[in-house]
């Protein structure tokens, strides 16, 4: 716990290349009205000068500097994992490109101590693009089976109930975390927030808080399911991996998202300009995510220092 009994949270923002929009992150994590009691960044192998424009400008932030980039499944695995180890009562995970409003924390704060009748595994926020539209990439999936006393719940505290999350400023119990394992570095990137925030919320309440708000600055305003290119493979191999797995997703709820990723796969041959690259990822994706598993986290973070 933080001075006065309020839960000591700590900030991990995991960055790779993008050193200015890291600066304007940070300046706005450390200027919250209800400030993180301390952060983390996680530089994943940078070559553009991010660790020494971090050194200088923020010298009280924690730098954790990678040997090797593990994407945003490695960088996350990795910040949580120091976060916990530094007794961080709640974690605050967010990307080098989100720029949260100064009252995002406090009211992710304010939501889960509104929330009855026990605090919620993780709470998300509203995410933005820079014209001030919903960013379609980070919409929180809506729980489907959410009870009336959940729904009710959800609405006393200010926000809706949610089955997952995106890593675009989500708000996780420490505890929760240390009970169910980090996210799954071996995933690179994409679904690694869909797989441990399902996992996380098996059995526990999760939201999303319209009142906390951030601005997710990506280059263009699109979903996932826009033109990945060859980046497909990661979407199709991690997705499978995903339903494969035991501990995150009930039977029915294999159904449900598999039905749903098969429609959003559709979406994306039909938006494509370049069918022959999806085809390519997607017959390597299906062929990984059948035939492998996710290398341990634990592997992963160790080959990266």
């Amino acid at each position: 716990m933080a001075e006065g009994g309020s839960p000591r949270v700590t900030a991990v923002v995991v960055t790779y290349n993008r050193r200015e929009l890291l600066l304007e992150s940070l300046a706005a994590v450390t200027a919250q009205t209800r400030a993180p009691d301390a952060v983390i960044v996680v530089d994943n192998a940078s070559t553009d000068g991010t660790a020494a424009a971090v050194r200088a400008r923020y010298p009280a932030v924690r730098l954790a500097e990678l040997s090797c980039n593990t994407g945003g499944a490695g960088g996350f695995a990795a910040g949580l994992a120091l976060a916990l180890d530094d007794a961080a009562d709640l974690v605050w995970l967010m990307d080098d490109d989100t720029v949260p409003e100064p009252g995002a924390l406090a009211a992710l704060l304010a939501a889960r101590s509104g929330y009855a009748p026990r605090p919620p595994a993780l709470v998300a926020s509203r995410v933005l693009w820079t014209d001030g539209r919903p960013h379609p990439m980070n919409t929180p999936r809506a729980k489907p089976f959410a009870t009336g006393a959940e729904r009710r719940a959800a609405s006393a505290a200010g926000c809706l109930p949610v089955r997952s999350a995106s890593f675009v400023s989500v708000l996780v119990d420490g505890g929760v975390c240390r009970e169910r394992g980090l996210p799954q570095a071996g995933y690179f990137l994409w679904n690694d927030d869909f797989e441990f925030t399902t996992r996380l919320l098996r059995g526990q309440a999760g939201l999303l808080c319209p009142a906390s708000v951030v601005v997710h600055k990506t280059r263009t305003f699109g979903s996932t399911d826009t033109d990945p290119g060859e980046r497909f493979f990661y979407e199709v191999r991690n997705k499978i991996w995903t339903l494969r797995g035991r501990s995150g997703l009930a039977p029915a709820e294999r159904v449900l998202y598999g039905g749903s990723t098969l429609r959003r796969w559709a979406r994306t041959f039909a938006r494509s300009g370049d069918r022959a690259t999806l085809r390519r990822a997607l017959a390597r994706g299906v062929a990984a995510g059948v035939r492998t598993r996710p290398r341990p986290t634990g592997e992963v973070l160790a080959a990266a220092g």
